[in-house]
């Protein structure tokens, strides 16, 4: 179903207003820092920003309903540009993925990484601005037509996604049906290649022995893929130290690795990065740019079985 065009308009109205209005108060501070000040006050996720001049008159005031990180901020910027921003949920909501490219536009992110319903209206929302529109394709199984991935990645494309994720036939691999492995990932390769859109394959680690990670991440690169990534998050786990060393190992350093599933905090991503990744996929993006937390917890090795 297509996105009613008045709510996409209202939309991207508000998300542009809110952009516009923190670029011109940067600007007015940056101008003359001690002019005025402004205070945040959140209560159950609504924010009030309220700004005095210096004789302690109201300059201007604003709302806004936004999760509890969005009002920190952020120390590690330059990791933002290796984030997939990540809401797969089946029960993702219009007001969810509007707050998803709100912060994938304020903060930066790499992409934002979503479910093909929701394509047309993060492109909608994300014109103009860097930010990629990543869709997951075959997802969470893999278990999907060959040509059903390709037409839906074709479809996909066409409503604006310019990066895909597509998930491996895990039980052809398990199989040693490596042929059917790699006839499907080149069907979306070759549709998503004649568009200029990068693909990403998904294997599925925590399914897989090493011997099979390994032979996953080398058929995804002789069929033409530009990143192997661990995880769907939906699977009982997700990205793990090992795996990604393993997969940088086995596909070299041209071809990019992406870590997903159970990324939850800077710490995560820093150890994911030393290992290889070159893009990180997390639903918790906003909270790992925040810069390293005051009692970092230990990363589990085994992942997480979290959905991301």
């Amino acid at each position: 179903m297509r996105p009613d065009p008045k709510l996409v308009e209202q939309l991207v109205e508000i998300i542009t207003h809110e952009v516009l209005a923190a670029m011109m108060e940067d600007e007015a501070r940056a101008g003359n820092p001690e002019a005025y000040h402004c205070k945040l006050d959140c209560v159950d996720g609504l924010c009030v920003r309220t700004c005095f001049d210096d004789v302690g008159n109201v300059v201007s005031a604003g709302a806004e309903r936004i999760s509890s990180t969005l009002g920190a901020i952020p120390q590690e910027l330059a990791v933002a540009k290796m984030i997939d921003h990540t809401l797969l949920k089946p029960d993702a909501t219009q007001q969810e993925i509007a707050q998803l490219c709100y912060e994938a536009r304020k903060y930066g992110f790499a992409s934002v990484c979503v479910n093909p319903t929701w394509v047309h209206l993060c492109a909608e929302l994300l014109k103009g601005s860097d930010v990629k529109i990543c869709t997951v394709i075959g997802f969470p199984l893999g278990a999907t037509s060959s040509e059903s991935k390709a037409f839906e990645t074709e479809t996909a494309i066409k409503q604006g996604a310019t990066e895909i994720d597509m998930v491996i036939n895990v039980g052809a691999l398990k199989a040693r049906d490596i042929e059917t492995v790699a006839r499907d990932i080149r069907g979306v390769v070759k549709a998503a290649h004649s568009h200029g859109v990068i693909v990403k394959v998904i294997i599925e680690t925590v399914l897989l022995t090493d011997e099979e990670k390994t032979i996953a991440s080398l058929t995804s690169k002789e069929a033409g893929a530009d990143f192997v990534k661990t995880s769907t998050g939906f699977a009982g786990g997700g990205a793990t130290v090992h795996d990604v060393e393993l997969m940088r190992k086995a596909v070299g350093p041209q071809m990019g690795v992406k870590a997903s599933g159970g990324v939850r905090t800077f710490e995560d991503a820093q150890s994911m990065i030393k290992a290889g990744a070159t893009r990180i996929g997390a639903s918790a993006g906003v909270k790992i740019i925040q810069g390293p937390s005051d009692q970092a917890s230990p990363k589990n090795e085994a992942g997480s079985s979290s959905k991301y």
